[in-house]
């Protein structure tokens, strides 16, 4: 049997479980999890951080025909290349993800994350070139593989025994169920001067994150974490933002060069994920979330959340959180740009923490962590300062959050600072956050120059008033401005950035740009 047919069977297979069936035991499962938080059993005696970072892989030019052929174009990666250097796969064939080891939240926690995220990115680095290719951090790519168009790449599907399969997504059936869930619905990515039908979620995959994790303490208190966490996400968000350009074959007629420039999203993987996974389902599920105000809300969203997979029973492990095997699966698909998260392979790991997810890949692994720790200082200090933000309405929260989505740090960003004084003024907005991030870690045990040296890289950008997106933005402007066309500007901009973070992604930093 095919490998195709083998998943096509296991897709069938998880569409076929009856789907009330499956919601009925994920909200019996959120009972087990709310009996664990009342017994204390997800609390613990420290915060602990953790973190998320996905790469897509491109040609370097070294080796193979292929990757001398497209100029620094996608690559598929090998799924025993992928195996080899210890990475996760993603939803493309050209992805890859790291998921680094939790750690206490100090100063050698934060260290433990960034020597792990360094030590097992070079070694994969070394592993991807002798197959040609090169791991990149960023929020979108713009380059289709050679002698293919992004078009095609996204959009090309084969349908077996009434299954659509995507010809360039892994082989995780969890995927393709994702891809046929829904019916007949079909998907279509709409952002600022582009829009994309497809018959799968494979447009997704045009888009790379980093997601800082935070695990509190005591469970109790993750809804005062979590509304503090909204409210800094449009000011994160506006720090980091780094997709403001797609491959140039997909935009609309209408939008030209100058419009792309002046009227395109500084964010676009916030549209791209937005617009083709809620294309599946009849409520957005993915979204900007309302406050939490108490653990057990928290619990209770998750569990019934709209179904989009429901995936059969598994045969279990000894992992504690099998005991709420299928309310795990159904948080799977619970997709907001801040979300709890319940697990804990055994009871002592046990925990209750915050994914956070509206930061796209960075242009250097010192400017990631540098995100890491701004959320983990703040999560400490904030809700220990009773800082005053948290009186800033929730439609605001949201409001900044799409603002930084459209203009990044030229978003008008609304703010309550330490005194209790609103304000829009954006120097004294990251001053206030950066400085109650500086006092996060140094409460976790960092010296202050310490918790600086951490935070520097997003210093930089809040005093510069630059981002990864404006150094695109540029870029592109001054090709054009050379005569170059607008598509090979792109491209040529994506050749540069990808350049420069060969010398920059594991010891460098994005200030040297």
């Amino acid at each position: 049997m095919s490998t195709e047919s083998t998943l096509a069977d296991g897709v069938r297979e998880a569409l076929a479980v009856d789907t009330d069936e499956f919601a009925a035991r994920a909200e019996e499962e959120a009972e087990v999890v709310k009996q664990g938080l009342h017994d204390g059993t997800f609390d613990n005696h420290q915060s602990i951080v953790g973190f998320e970072y996905e790469f897509y892989a491109v040609a370097d030019g070294r080796w193979s025909e292929e990757s001398r052929a497209g100029e620094y174009a996608l690559m598929r990666v090998p799924r025993r290349l992928l195996e080899l250097m210890g990475f996760e796969k993603e939803l493309g064939l050209h992805n890859a993800e790291m998921c680094t080891s939790p750690q206490p939240l100090s100063d050698h926690g934060l260290r433990a994350q960034l020597a792990e995220v360094r030590a097992r990115l070079e070694a994969a680095e070394n592993c991807a070139g002798v197959e040609g290719m090169r791991l990149v951090s960023d929020g979108i790519w713009t380059i289709p593989p050679a002698g293919e168009t992004a078009r095609d790449y996204l959009t090309d599907s084969v349908s077996l025994d009434g299954v659509t399969v995507a010809a360039n997504m892994s082989d995780a059936i969890r995927y393709h169920a994702m891809a046929n869930a829904g019916g007949d619905r079909s998907v279509t990515l709409e952002a600022p001067g582009v829009s994309l039908s497809a018959d799968t979620v494979m447009p997704e995959s045009l888009i790379s994150s980093i997601q800082p994790h935070y695990q509190v303490a005591q469970a109790d208190t993750l809804p005062v974490h979590f509304r503090y966490a909204l409210r800094i996400a449009g000011p994160l968000l506006a720090l980091g933002v780094n997709s403001p350009l797609f491959p140039p074959e997909l935009y609309d007629d209408d939008w030209d060069a100058e419009r792309v420039l002046t009227e395109g999203a500084s964010e676009n993987r916030i549209h791209v994920f937005e617009s083709v996974l809620n294309a599946r389902t009849d409520e957005d599920k993915v979204q900007f979330p309302r406050d939490l105000f108490d653990v057990e809300t928290a619990v209770d969203r998750i569990a019934t959340d709209e179904t989009l997979i429901p995936m059969p029973e598994s045969d279990g492990s000894d992992r504690f959180d099998d005991a709420f095997a299928t309310f795990r699966t159904k948080h799977g698909t619970y997709w907001r740009w801040v979300r709890p998260v319940f697990e804990g392979a055994s009871r002592s790991s046990a925990n209750a923490r915050i994914e956070f997810r509206p930061v796209p890949a960075q242009p250097t692994v010192r400017d990631s962590i540098a995100f890491q720790a701004a959320f983990a200082g703040l999560m400490g200090a904030l809700p220990r300062h009773e800082h005053p933000v948290i009186g800033l309405d929730w439609e605001t929260a949201r409001e900044n959050f799409y603002a930084a989505v459209a203009d990044g740090l030229n978003a008008e960003l609304k703010w309550i600072d330490h005194g209790g004084e609103r304000t829009t003024d954006t120097d004294a907005l990251y001053d206030d956050l950066l400085d109650h991030a500086v006092a996060g870690l140094v409460t976790a045990g960092c010296s202050e120059d310490e918790a600086e040296s951490w935070l520097a890289p997003l210093r930089f950008r809040a005093e510069r008033g630059t981002t990864p997106a404006d150094w695109k933005r540029k870029a592109v402007r001054s090709r054009l401005d050379d005569g170059e066309t607008f598509a090979d500007a792109v491209y040529d901009t994506q050749r540069s950035y990808i350049e420069k973070q060969a010398y920059t992604l594991v010891n460098g930093g994005f200030s040297e740009w």
